[in-house]
């Protein structure tokens, strides 16, 4: 009987040990797919993309399959599906698209039942991007409605997050609010880098201020741009 307690609890500690490098595993697996995908949209030529877009999609999945219990390989396939959707050209890229988008919705939504808080928020942030970027009625699942509750949630998890400011952001300049959307991309470009990210930091600001230049120029009035730290 002492082996036999001896053995459980010798491979207790061996587990306890061994989880970790399970999550040291997993967490460089998607850090690694955080790069490449702000390499795929911030340096790689338009006609390029969407080849390795594709390319992107197919490992992100396989790493959401390695670990289906967790809910970030689930919220970066997600963002990367959408990555590929918004690649696909030509007059038919709406249909080749809109099955990405659904199938990035189902896997927030999936991610949501593990860790609804995962990375700050993500699953609420992406998925209020989603309902606002995609087309309703018969085409896509667009809710406005659904997209700025989302987006709520997203910033009461993380109200300094870049992403979640720059959504928000562009949400309310869908909207036509621009008053509204100016602060959150003004916050953007106050905001630190986002640590062990660089392309991804340069590459969210620098669209802030596009954004805050592209509402300059319909209002005709100034619009203040803040140097990004």
């Amino acid at each position: 009987m002492k082996m036999i307690k001896w053995t459980m609890t010798a491979m207790a500690g061996l587990c306890l040990l061994a989880a970790p490098a399970f999550a040291a595993s997993m967490d460089d697996a998607v850090l690694v797919l955080q790069h490449e995908w702000a390499t795929a949209n911030y340096k790689t030529p338009d006609n390029q993309k969407e080849a390795v877009f594709k390319a992107l999609t197919s490992k992100a999945a396989a790493l959401a399959a390695k670990y289906p219990n967790r809910a970030e390989p689930k919220i970066w396939e997600a963002i990367i599906r959408s990555g590929y959707a918004g690649a696909m050209g030509g007059l038919s890229s709406v249909f080749k698209a809109m099955p990405q988008m659904k199938q990035g919705r189902d896997l927030l939504l999936a991610a949501e039942k593990i860790n609804a808080t995962a990375m700050h928020g993500a699953i609420y942030t992406t998925l209020g991007s989603f309902y606002y970027m995609v087309p309703g009625g018969f085409i896509g699942f667009g809710d406005d409605d659904k997209a700025l509750a989302y987006l709520k949630k997203g910033l009461a998890i993380a109200p300094d997050d870049m992403d979640a400011n720059y959504f928000m952001g562009g949400y309310w300049l869908e909207q036509k609010k621009y008053k509204k959307a100016i602060l959150y991309f003004q916050k953007v470009m106050t905001l630190p880098a986002v640590v062990n990210r660089p392309i991804y930091s340069v590459g969210r600001k620098a669209e802030a201020k596009a954004k805050l230049e592209l509402i300059a120029r319909k209002t005709g009035e100034h619009v203040e741009i803040p140097s990004a730290p």
